[in-house]
């Protein structure tokens, strides 16, 4: 949890130093504090003096304009969300769309969301290079995909209210509900606008699929990392090998990513003693993802494509630079850094990027992407008219590689 301190300048606190020594001068002008006995002067210590200063020329302006958006706007102002407003735009000065204030009920959905158990529909989102939040799939057996949504609309609102890339996780709050209730998503598809309602339902999890394909070759399919994922890919290699797998595929696509030490840990059942990934802050400390030795015998082989994100970017990366199998697909979506989220202490929060990660080798993932060993685009003829992939070429390739 963040606690509030005096560097970091919680907006109202900041205020109320301010008008508190805005009146203090005002009362010692009008002569009544010498009436009532203070001194006719008042001397700030140099330090106490550059803080006023500070504080004034920093937030003053900010104060300034609440008050007359208070005392001016043609309508009564809601106040709490102006204060809201206020925070949140600290965080649009950075323009990182993964970077935001959140209040205490969109923080708490946050931490839901990490869990794997939620109530909602069923469908994994990103913030998208048109601006508008991006569906990356509709979770398999989901009220999203029996609703017809897809990989690639665009969510333009949400009940009615219209949402952009950067309010990404309160539109995630907003599509969140409870169990039973209805929400309706306005959707882009191409050039079509549409609205579709749909009943949301308890959703777990189950970030982890697989099963045994021709040949003995095992499958596993990770949509996320959560908490419980790196335990499900375990359950699932354990069975696959039981089972007499002699190879094994990895599908990492429209895997948007999540936790990083879910990432670590599968990558840590997939290669030997090494360097997954390493990281790098503002004051250029680096900090490294490191594996044991102890991985499985299985040879395989990584499925990436453009929603291949963030923690399974780091994985795939891990892979490629150490060589544990080749990657095949269309390169990552490039994102390369990683944010914190935490609590303050009224129950409010904020996530924030702290940190660029790079492959093992050095290479720059963010904006970036990964490139794999072997390109293979899926056309439009890969997909039958209702938008299902019928003739999957990236894991016909896969198959090919993994063939005795």
């Amino acid at each position: 949890m963040i606690k509030i301190r005096k560097s970091t300048l919680v907006f109202l606190v900041v205020l109320g130093v301010l008008a508190g020594m805005s009146c203090f001068y005002g009362l010692q002008e009008m002569g009544v504090l010498s009436r009532l006995g203070f001194s006719g002067s008042h001397s700030l210590a140099g330090d106490e003096y550059q803080e006023y200063t500070h504080l004034k020329e920093t937030y003053g302006k900010v104060d300034e304009l609440r008050s007359y958006i208070l005392d001016n706007y043609y309508v009564e102002v809601d106040e709490e969300a102006l204060d809201t407003g206020i925070l949140r735009g600290v965080f649009q000065g950075l323009d990182d769309v993964y970077s935001y204030y959140m209040t205490p009920s969109e923080y708490e959905q946050q931490m839901v969301s990490l869990t794997g158990v939620y109530s909602g529909i069923g469908v994994t989102i990103s913030a998208g290079d048109s601006g508008y939040v991006e569906v990356v799939a509709p979770t398999k057996g989901s009220p999203a995909e029996a609703a017809g949504v897809r990989k690639g609309d665009l969510i333009i609102a949400v009940d009615g209210v219209e949402y952009t890339a950067a309010q990404l996780d309160v539109c995630a709050a907003e599509i969140r509900g409870p169990e039973g209730t209805d929400v309706t998503l306005t959707l882009r598809r191409k050039d079509e606008i549409f609205d579709v309602t749909i009943t949301r339902t308890t959703i777990i999890s189950q970030t982890v699929e697989y099963e045994m394909l021709a040949n003995a070759i095992g499958y596993i399919a990770v949509s996320g990392f959560e908490q419980k994922t790196a335990d499900q890919f375990e359950e699932a290699l354990n069975d696959l090998e039981a089972q007499g797998a002699k190879s094994l595929i990895l599908d990492l696509r429209d895997n948007g990513g999540g936790l990083v030490d879910a990432a670590v840990k599968i990558a840590d059942m997939l290669l030997d003693q090494g360097v997954v990934a390493y990281t790098q802050d503002h004051d250029g400390n680096k900090g490294y993802y490191r594996t044991k030795n102890g991985k499985t015998d299985l040879p395989y082989v990584v499925l990436v494509n453009d929603g291949s994100a963030s923690a399974s970017e780091i994985l795939s990366a891990g892979i490629k630079d150490n060589g544990g199998g080749p990657l095949v697909g269309v390169t990552t979506y490039g994102k390369g850094i990683i944010q914190t989220v935490e609590q303050l202490t009224d129950g409010s929060g904020i996530k924030m990027t702290i940190l660029q990660y790079f492959s093992p080798n050095g290479s720059v993932i963010h904006k970036q992407g990964i490139e794999p060993d072997y390109v293979v685009e899926l056309t439009e003829d890969c997909y039958d008219e209702d938008g299902e992939l019928v003739n999957d070429l990236q894991l016909k390739k896969a198959i090919e590689l993994l063939k005795p």
